[in-house]
């Protein structure tokens, strides 16, 4: 019988298959020939006290057949059930993840996605990068596939508690994503390797009778008694619905309104917004690793940092080890930016947000009430970063001391945003409740991370789009919208994510609900 060992190795001893199984064979006590298999189930680097990683391996010794693993398969559906469709807002991880499972449940279903299909979208955002033109339909958060698609791809998610990780992951490795992303503690697929992904996710719906409409901006949900029967889009097209679930993106907020007029009700949450700080990648290998960095074939360096600041976190966001900062605006006018790596993670950067966490209370004390005050918020903020930046997508940034001691940067180190950064008070820019906790903050990561604070270091604004600030509220047991029990509120845009993962958990979990109380 096989049998499951934990393991931790120096770096050089897990990625050579002679020592690991010589390894192996020392804490079994046997011989490392007699060790005719072993594989990987469960992999995490570790830098605290020296370079190791921490390994599950499963071993076979002479005289066992190892049997293959079975490949995740795709879904098998079974025929649609008669009757209206459900209409499922949005083709992010939510929708998508939504749609499959009504498929599962032979429940017909309707995507209609604002933005383009995934590879469509690839022109638009060659052009905002290129030349800092915002198509509002179609850019790094509207299309095919969600913010993530385009954004980076990471999959790492706490959320375990919350619905079948590890299906998940097995649906998106069936669809072509690295086998890895199963036993990496972190995984990641990577900008380049997602297209690919959503395309093959959109063709299996479609085996399962599911279409997506795109350039289906949905703009009123068609009240009629007491619940929604209809969807209404821009070109005036009406899809029937037997229910609606609203799985729009954290930066939708023409959602937040029509879901409101609708008669759902908006809470204002708790969300972060601050900075995105960039280094060289050679740096941060060095911090984290240490002298390993240039024993061992290691990969880039990540680091994840939080503080508390007068009874605010401080905190790393999205951190992109060999990454680049990319516009993430759906505004002409307004700047907003983010992280993203491909699937090598092979830039010379490192980058991440650094965010202050805000409660409804601090956004209304700054002047933003109400349930969408957070997004009034964002707004503002990300208007002013574009009025600094002068336009074309230029991001206002500063050196990362300068903006600690609140002075002007005379020059800037340079950057992988490709629309060009400009010297600007970025710490003036964001109100004094946020910088004066980011100053303090990243006073106390220089600390901890030798050199984070340096020179080299570029501070460039605003990162608002950490996730939603607005909850549309759903009923905890069926997942419906009180006052409109056939519409469910969904993943990020709805306030119940804050990642591809969590996102496409929640839509799992939503269309079992929605298939626990649909009716032909």
């Amino acid at each position: 019988m096989p049998r499951d060992l934990d393991l931790v190795v120096r770096p050089d001893v897990a990625l050579d298959p002679g020592a690991l199984a010589a390894a192996v064979g020392r804490v079994i006590g046997c011989r490392s020939e007699d060790v005719v298999e072993l594989r990987v189930r469960k992999r995490a680097l570790d830098a605290r006290r020296g370079v190791r990683y921490r390994l599950r391996v499963r071993v076979w010794l002479a005289g066992e057949v190892a049997t293959p693993d079975p490949a995740p398969a795709l879904p098998v559906f079974p025929a649609p059930r008669p009757g209206r469709p459900v209409v499922v807002v949005g083709a992010g991880p939510a929708g998508l993840f939504a749609a499959l499972r009504l498929a599962e449940h032979g429940i017909p279903a309707v995507v209609l996605e604002r933005g383009k299909a995934v590879q469509e979208r690839r022109h638009d955002i060659a052009v905002l990068n290129r030349e800092g033109l915002v198509n509002p339909e179609s850019n790094y958060c509207f299309g095919e596939g969600g913010a993530g698609t385009y954004s980076d791809g990471k999959l790492y998610t706490r959320a375990q508690k919350r619905g079948p990780v590890a299906a998940v992951l097995a649906c998106l490795v069936a669809h072509g994503a690295d086998p890895a992303i199963r036993i990496d503690a972190r995984p990641h697929v990577g900008s380049n390797r997602l297209p690919r992904i959503v395309t093959a996710i959109r063709e299996t719906l479609a085996r399962a009778g599911v279409a997506i409409h795109f350039a289906a901006r949905v703009e009123e949900l068609c009240v009629r008694g007491a619940t929604v029967e209809a969807v209404r889009c821009a070109d005036g097209r009406e899809h029937a619905a037997a229910a609606v679930i609203l799985a729009a993106g954290h930066s939708a907020r023409d959602v937040h309104a029509l879901a409101a007029a609708a008669g759902l009700e908006l809470q204002a949450k708790p969300f972060a917004l601050g900075i995105r700080v960039e280094h060289p990648q050679p740096l941060i290998d060095r911090a984290q690793y240490g002298a390993d960095a240039e024993r061992f074939v290691l990969p880039p360096a990540a680091y994840r940092l939080a503080t508390t600041v007068q009874e605010r976190g401080v905190f790393s966001f999205c951190m992109c080890p060999g990454g680049w900062i990319v516009p993430t605006t759906t505004a002409p006018g307004a700047v907003v930016v983010n992280g993203m790596s491909l699937a090598r993670r092979d830039s010379p950067f490192a980058n991440s947000g650094i965010v202050v966490a805000l409660e409804p209370g601090d956004v209304a004390a700054l002047g933003f009430p109400g349930p969408t005050g957070g997004t009034a918020l964002q707004d503002a903020l990300e208007r002013r970063a574009g009025e600094s930046g002068g336009g074309a997508q230029v991001a206002p940034a500063q050196r990362l001391p300068d903006f600690i001691a609140g002075r002007a940067s005379a020059d800037l180190p340079h950057s992988s945003y490709r629309p060009g950064v400009r010297p600007a008070r970025l710490d003036a820019m964001l109100p004094p409740f946020v910088a004066d906790r980011l100053r303090a903050a990243l006073q106390r990561f220089g600390r901890q991370l030798r050199d984070f604070d340096t020179r080299e270091a570029i501070a460039l604004g605003v990162e608002t789009r950490s996730s939603s600030p607005v909850r549309l509220v759903r009923d905890p047991a069926t997942l419906a919208a009180p006052a409109r029990p056939n519409v469910y509120p969904c993943g990020e845009g709805a306030g119940y994510a804050g990642g591809i993962m969590s996102a496409a958990l929640d839509g799992v979990a939503v269309a079992d609900a929605v298939a626990r109380a649909w009716r032909p």
